[in-house]
Parts: C-alpha cells; sequence; structure tokens
C-alpha cells in the first residue's frame, strides 16, 4: 500500500515541479519593457481589467508597428517627448 502511495507522490512532485520549471522558463522569455519583441517598435498598452487582477505582474500591449499584441513584464517605459503628447479637452 505504501509503495502506491509513495509511487503517486514521486510522480505528482515531478508533475509539480516541471510546471513550476515551465513558469520559470516562459516567464523569464517575455520581453521587459514596452519594445514590441518582433519588430521592436514601442507599443501601446491595453487597458484590460481581466489581465490586470488576473496577472498584475504583466503589461498587455499592442504594437502598432506590425499588429503583435500580447503581455509584456513591467519594466522601464521609454519616455515621450513634449510634442507627442496628446493633450486631451
Amino acid at each position: 500500500m505504501w509503495d502506491i502511495v509513495s509511487w503517486i507522490l514521486v510522480i505528482g512532485g515531478l508533475f509539480v515541479l516541471r510546471g513550476a520549471l515551465c513558469t520559470v522558463v516562459f516567464f523569464n522569455l517575455l520581453p521587459e519593457g514596452d519594445h514590441c519583441p518582433n519588430c521592436d517598435a514601442v507599443t501601446i498598452r491595453v487597458q484590460s481589467r481581466a489581465w490586470r487582477l488576473l496577472l498584475p505582474r504583466f503589461r498587455p500591449s499592442w504594437c502598432f508597428e506590425c499588429g503583435w499584441h500580447g503581455l509584456l513584464r513591467r519594466g522601464a517605459l521609454t519616455p515621450v517627448a513634449e510634442t507627442e503628447r496628446v493633450r486631451l479637452p
């Protein structure tokens, strides 16, 4: 009986370890900041309440140049020149 329990614990532990390792690797593969991973242009942040609540460490973004959309890690943002800022009434 204990052989079966120990077997299940070992296989289950390896399964959990594999999932944790994959999560860490894919988290580190995501680019940091606000540049597109395809064309290296500055991306636009997409306001999404669901993503903000589910994954607060990520930034949903969309690239105006190539149309890429996805998640980026939070990081340093590209400064915007004073003439490029849009002033709302």
